[in-house]
């Protein structure tokens, strides 16, 4: 079900550094998502999204507020969107507040780091295009195993890992900064030497500039509630095996997470893909910039 809200702010200031994403502002315009990915930590309790399965709240409101936002903003920082929930999900074709917020970043001239699962970022590939341009687009692809079967089960709303990684050859060959997660990597499902050679293989090939791994992932609440009963359901007799190793430890480590990683360290080496993505330092604007948005040609 599709539920229109009323948001009352648009840009988070993110605390600290990030060292993994290089975002100074967080933005969500929707709450839920039609992917569904089993795994997804979202559905946890401490984001208090009480029907995360069955829900998606859209800001209608959102852009509004984001051009009054970022108008005041004094300092010019990367604006991330995809943490909380994927912002090109189904829903985005018709409703547009994805395209219609990059449009206004791109107006008032702020970076920005978009993470998804989905091929239809290529919709939005001129504005990308028009931010690198200027400063600073980046956009990422989650990807946690090159099988599509794999994949349809366990992202099921989403397109499967190999149009994924079209895009992101389509993205890159444009000169769209593009690279990977290859987050949450799954205990028992996706922690092997060979599943990580493959996504290290094909990203590189596709053009990924950066790959940021994670291997493991987190459990939780609600969503190991909701992992486990997928486990039972599309993988029988895993379940017991996460229970026995992790117990209710808050996270799940990949087994063999040492080794997973020198085999992952040393293929991004041999191709010359970075372990970390190259980031846009945050500045002050000028007056000149606070008195009207930078316009693209």
């Amino acid at each position: 079900m599709i539920k229109e809200i009323q948001a009352k702010t648009m840009l988070a200031r993110v605390k600290g550094e990030d060292d993994w994403f290089g975002l100074y502002y967080n933005m969500n315009l929707y709450r839920g998502c039609q992917h569904q990915c089993i795994y997804c930590d979202s559905r946890s309790e401490c984001y208090q999204i009480e029907h995360f399965n069955t829900e998606v709240l859209v800001k209608v409101n959102a852009v509004e507020l984001l051009r009054k936002e970022l108008a005041s903003k004094r300092v010019v920082g990367t604006i991330g969107t995809g943490s909380m929930n994927d912002p090109y999900m189904p829903l985005e074709k018709d409703i547009r507040l994805t395209r219609r917020a990059l449009e206004s970043i791109a107006e008032f001239g702020f970076p920005v780091h978009t993470i998804t699962k989905s091929d239809l970022v290529l919709r939005d590939i001129d504005l990308f295009a028009a931010i690198q341009e200027k400063t600073y687009a980046a956009v990422t692809f989650t990807v946690t195993s090159v099988d599509d079967d794999l994949s349809r089960r366990l992202e099921p709303g989403a397109p499967v890992s190999s149009r994924r990684l079209e895009a992101l050859r389509t993205l890159s060959l444009r000169g769209v900064l593009t690279g990977v997660t290859l987050m949450p990597v799954l205990p028992f499902i996706e922690d092997t030497e060979d599943n990580i050679r493959q996504i290290v293989t094909r990203a590189a090939e596709n053009g990924a500039k950066y790959i940021l791994p994670a291997f493991g992932m987190t459990l939780r609440d609600r969503q190991r509630a909701y992992y486990y009963a997928k486990l039972d359901k599309l993988f029988p007799g895993i379940r017991p095996r996460y229970e026995r190793a992790f117990g209710e430890r808050y996270s799940a480590s990949a087994r063999n997470a040492r080794r997973l990683g020198e085999v992952f360290a040393e293929l991004c080496s041999r191709y010359g893909v970075s372990r970390r993505m190259t980031v846009f330092t945050p500045r002050q604007r000028t007056r000149a910039e606070s008195l009207q948005p930078r316009l693209f040609d």
